[in-house]
């Protein structure tokens, strides 16, 4: 469903259809890389936390004054290098043991608003490292992102390599590294690569003419000389080699990318390992079958026919969840800042759907939060839901199996489906509220979309997208993508989850855009047990 402040919106569902046709791999979609500029100050980025320490003064001998006074001492606790990693620089990478010891407030006079984390303690593989202040974590995934509210002015990012080094491959390292309190500059200082580590890092020699690697340059980018494209994060230095830099492989960084921002990751990244998030459809939408004369429904093919029973057992296991929501909302187009964000805990139980404020947990809404107060905005609800039910018991929605194709390297099964507005499938609920009372009125229209699955036909990618024949309330062009994976944990059985839900939709004229991530899943089964809590009285 989808949402319409002012007029508030409820969009109910999508589908489309496809004639089958040869077999054909599709190449991914390779973005424009930004413009490389040969002052790197505007890509890498000093960052330092500052501790304020309150330590007491002399005494003051004036009895009418306070017997004690304060100073205020600042100190640095943690300083490293970070970059921009997106091409506007609202995310700013470095090392986990940089983020680690401690977070700053602001990067460059913006508000960190987010920290993600790719490795820690009970990570695979982790082990103490001196180097990071004792903590223990896994060397090859020695990498954090801050998320700012605005991106930086002035700041950019550039493009990644990642092709395999080859030994002898001449790069060049640009790092912060300490200097005193305040005296930081950026170093340039020229290298080879040499090799992989036993850990999976990128060894590098360089030439001490150019200087040294120093504490607080962790966080910093290995750049090839040739591409001047980033293909390793300086993480620490091989204290057996004379000059040497130890960096974890761009290959790292993209696995943690799509994991924590999916959105992201298709953006900046030319080979995704993973079904973009808004991703286009594969084929133009197909004719409906033919209509059978004697007016009997006839019998669906064998893999409509299994599509529709793992849609239903998808839609099954989702009935009990609790994971971590989170919302951006922008207008025009995608590669802006957002205007709004959110982050909600979504809780389900037999399949009602409710939020939990986040992180505080203090406030319950039994059907939608308090979504941004936005002039035009469209807000997802419960698709990820919604499409899976729709695909396993709509039985008029008309569903063809496409010819298959190859998706970054795996192999998908293409169906394509239909519906009418004379169906009453697809449609919206616009709502005006008027403060004292409300009005509702439900509008359905002829929809298509395409479900993507693995070989053994579980459900990785739904979309959909309605055909207006006029707009509504100035709204027009609705389209919508849910993607699916795997969800692996120790003791608990393998499971499909929702991953990412992306929505757009024209209001005259101008494109509105929400895209939504689940992260932290925490409870399935039947040992969830989430107690229903009235809204009213759980609110402040």
């Amino acid at each position: 469903m989808v949402f319409l402040r002012s007029a508030t919106l409820v969009l109910f569902v999508f589908i489309a259809i496809g004639a089958p046709g040869q077999e054909v791999s599709v190449p991914p979609k390779v973005p424009a890389a930004a413009s490389v500029s040969e002052d790197f100050n505007q890509t890498v980025i000093s960052i330092a936390d500052f501790k304020i320490d309150v330590r007491p003064n002399e005494r003051i001998r004036y009895p009418s004054m306070n017997p004690m006074s304060y100073v205020y001492v600042g100190a640095i606790r943690s300083a490293g290098t970070g970059f921009c990693l997106d091409p506007g620089c609202r995310f700013i990478c470095t090392n986990y043991h940089v983020a680690l010891q401690g977070t700053p407030r602001k990067i460059k006079g913006e508000k960190v608003i987010g920290r993600y984390l790719a490795t820690g303690p009970y990570d695979d593989g982790a082990m103490v490292n001196e180097g990071g202040g004792a903590a223990k974590y896994t060397l090859k995934r020695d990498l954090a992102i801050f998320e700012l509210r605005r991106s930086l002015p002035n700041h950019h990012g550039i493009g990644f390599d990642l092709e395999e080094l080859n030994p002898g491959q001449a790069v060049s390292i640009y790092a912060f590294p300490r200097e005193g309190l305040k005296t930081r500059h950026l170093v340039k200082l020229r290298g080879t690569f040499m090799g992989l580590t036993t850990q999976g890092l990128l060894l590098f020699d360089y030439d001490l003419s150019d200087g040294r690697i120093l504490p607080g340059a962790s966080g910093g980018i290995v750049v090839d000389a040739k591409t001047q494209k980033i293909v390793g994060i300086v993480s620490g230095i091989d204290t057996s080699r004379k000059a040497s830099a130890l960096a974890v492989p761009v290959e790292s960084l993209v696995e943690f990318v799509n994991k924590v921002q999916p959105f992201l990751a298709a953006r900046i990244f030319p080979r995704p390992k993973v079904i973009s998030p808004v991703s286009a459809d594969l084929y133009p939408k197909a004719p409906p079958p033919a209509v059978d004369p004697s007016h009997h429904r006839p019998d669906e093919p064998y893999d409509v026919w299994l599509l529709r029973v793992q849609a239903q057992a998808l839609a099954d296991s989702m009935h009990n969840f609790s994971a971590v929501q989170t919302f951006e909302w922008g207008a025009g187009s995608a590669d802006r800042d957002p205007a709004a964000t959110a982050a909600y805990e979504v809780q389900v139980l037999d399949g009602h759907q409710q939020f939990r404020e986040y992180p505080d947990g203090k406030r319950y809404w039994s059907d939608n939060p308090p979504f941004p107060t936005l002039n035009n905005v469209y807000v997802p609800g419960s698709d990820w839901s919604d499409l899976p039910r729709m695909v396993g018991w709509q039985l008029r929605l008309r569903i063809q199996k496409a010819a298959d194709l190859v998706v970054n390297e795996q192999r998908m099964k293409v169906f394509q489906y239909e519906a009418s507005a004379e169906d009453r499938i697809c449609g919206w609920r616009s709502i005006t509220d008027y403060g004292f009372f409300s009005t509702k009125k439900d509008r359905y229209f002829d929809c298509h979309g395409e479900v993507w699955t693995d070989e053994n036909t579980n459900i990785l990618r739904i979309s959909e997208r309605l055909e207006q024949r006029e707009p509504v309330g100035g709204w027009d062009s609705y389209a919508g993508i849910v993607t699916y994976g795997w969800l692996t944990r120790p003791g608990e059985t393998t499971r499909l989850i929702p991953l990412t839900i992306s929505t757009q939709a024209e209001h005259k004229k101008k494109v509105y855009w929400c895209r939504g991530q689940f992260t932290d899943y925490r409870e399935f089964g039947a040992s969830v047990k989430i107690t229903p809590v009235d809204a009213s009285a759980a609110s402040r």
